[in-house]
């Protein structure tokens, strides 16, 4: 009794899972002095979820190969819900034999352990080590310690909920506070990948979205994974799968999350990464579909259980909802710094280009008035100096009301241009925009900075002018003049070059900003 004592105060001590049925084990071989002892726990369907052997060294576990999976002679325990005590345990007729390098055993004990009542175990003990057969005395010590152990279980399991449910909670906070904080969309799908997979203790984590980045109308063909976390991610990653026939495109479809056996999208073939069992979860709503999340185990690992699919699915659905409040989040600011912009651009229109104008023309009034004709000409310079500022200043207006591209302009990349092969010249360039310059093709884009790039070198060949003047103009059609200026007054100039594409039919002409 004193035995029994301690053994259910070892294993009633502890909290964590693996630590519990590991104290069970030992507890019971040293109760009733046995040499091998095995403790076998099994989910609500009784498949086994957890096998925790003692007696066996890794090197023989290793030798015998998978786990017993509860059939035969070790199952009849939970189907029978009794106790079974063998003097040779070959003969029983639900003996199905032992695997191969499997050490030889005799005597047998098993007892079903309950929690809660019903079945959440079975415990297995073999060959005392004084020869001698199990007794009932030693049966009643057994299933006094498998109470026992059938609350400590319970308990760990509780436990272990309590702690997933912690981990979910923090991981959703985490992912919220990364996306509200203006962090890229890719920086939290990484990040949800990751907690996803801590708490599930998953081998591998893919996040998988419509390829293309936006759905077609009826759904998209393929889902590509854009993010993979754990094992073999570099080769997984930027696969892409259908929708049609596979696990992720009728999650994708439906936004039914679902825990699998096997997936049944084959990867293998592909990337040689082979995938076990998986929770398949939507990542989006019915009325904003975003992608989906799977965790996934190697192949030949035990599944997933329904509480890890319920944790997992609150995750996806929390981070779901910060993805949609993040892109919320994101449209307001550009809405925020497009009003902006438009502030700016009514200031500088209403108020900046009117004092330059001004100061224009109260220069030009003071010129005409000045009789020493190198301080005249000064002034000239100076007056033509304002005016090419003002067109500047225009420009940048027109920029500033336009929506900030998602891909380089041609309007920036020609400015871009002029800037860097006139940086170390002494000419002063002067650069016009009129019309929809940045709604040309890619095509006729490309062509116009070549043409560009020519005319300039040219141009800016040998002494090279005093001042150059680059126009463009979009209409039905992309015109590129390069004129030159050969002194300051302005008296002598020319046309360098002058290049023109087609646009098609249809171009609207936009401001035009050469237009004082």
């Amino acid at each position: 009794m004193d035995a029994l004592l301690d053994a259910v105060l070892a294993v009633s001590s502890g909290l964590d899972l693996e630590v519990t049925l590991r104290s069970i084990v030992d507890a019971s071989l040293q109760l009733v002095d046995s040499r091998y002892g095995a403790l076998g726990v099994v989910d609500d369907d009784g498949e086994l979820t957890h096998f925790v052997v003692a007696g066996i060294d890794q090197r023989t576990r290793d030798l015998i190969g998978a786990e017993p999976t509860g059939k035969g002679l070790l199952g009849s325990v939970i189907r029978n819900g009794h106790p079974i005590r063998l003097d040779d345990l070959t003969v029983h007729r639900a003996s199905v034999g032992m695997p191969a390098n499997h050490p030889p055993m005799k005597t047998f004990l098993g007892v079903p352990v309950r929690g809660r009542g019903s079945i959440v175990g079975r415990l297995y003990l073999t060959d005392k080590n004084n020869g001698q057969s199990f007794t009932a005395h030693d049966e009643t010590l057994v299933m006094s310690l498998a109470g026992a152990a059938g609350v400590a279980i319970d308990n760990a399991r509780l436990y272990e909920d309590a702690r997933g449910r912690q981990r979910w909670l923090e991981a959703s906070a985490d992912v919220t506070a990364v996306l509200l904080a203006g962090s890229e969309t890719s920086d939290a799908l990484h990040l949800i990948a990751s907690r996803a997979r801590d708490m599930t203790g998953a081998d591998l984590t893919l996040i998988l979205l419509p390829t293309g980045g936006r759905p077609a109308a009826g759904g998209p063909a393929e889902l590509t994974i854009v993010v993979a976390v754990g094992e073999a991610a570099d080769r997984i990653a930027g696969h892409r799968i259908p929708t049609r026939g596979s696990t992720s495109g009728a999650v994708y479809a439906d936004h039914v999350p679902r825990n699998v056996q096997q997936l049944a999208e084959s990867v293998e073939k592909a990337t040689g990464v082979q995938l076990g069992p998986a929770l398949v979860l939507p990542l989006g709503s019915d009325d904003a579909p975003g992608g989906v999340l799977l965790t996934v185990r190697r192949a030949g690992a035990p599944p997933f259980n329904d509480t890890e699919l319920q944790v997992v699915s609150s995750f996806a659905d929390q981070a779901a909802l910060a993805l949609q409040r993040a892109d919320v989040q994101t449209s307001r600011r550009e809405l925020q710094a497009l009003t902006e912009r438009d502030r700016i651009a009514t200031e500088l229109h209403d108020h900046v280009i009117q004092r330059l104008f001004a100061v224009a023309m109260a220069m030009e009034g003071t010129q005409r008035r000045v009789q020493d004709p190198p301080i005249a000409t000064r002034l000239a310079d100076h007056v033509d100096q304002l005016h090419r500022t003002i067109l500047q200043i225009r420009s940048a207006i027109f920029d500033l009301r336009r929506e900030p591209p998602a891909s380089p302009e041609l309007r920036g990349a020609l400015s871009d241009l002029i800037l860097a092969m006139t940086a170390n010249h002494p000419a002063a360039v002067t650069m016009t925009m009129s019309g929809p310059v940045d709604a040309v093709s890619p095509d006729v884009g490309s062509d116009a900075q070549a043409a560009l790039r020519t005319g300039l070198a040219q141009a800016l060949a040998g002494p090279g002018p005093t001042g150059l003047t680059v126009t463009v103009s979009a209409n039905d059609t992309l015109c590129l003049t390069i004129t030159a200026d050969t002194d300051h007054g302005g008296s002598a100039s020319g046309v360098l070059m002058q290049w023109s594409s087609p646009l098609g039919a249809g171009a609207v002409p936009g401001e035009d900003t050469s237009r004082p």
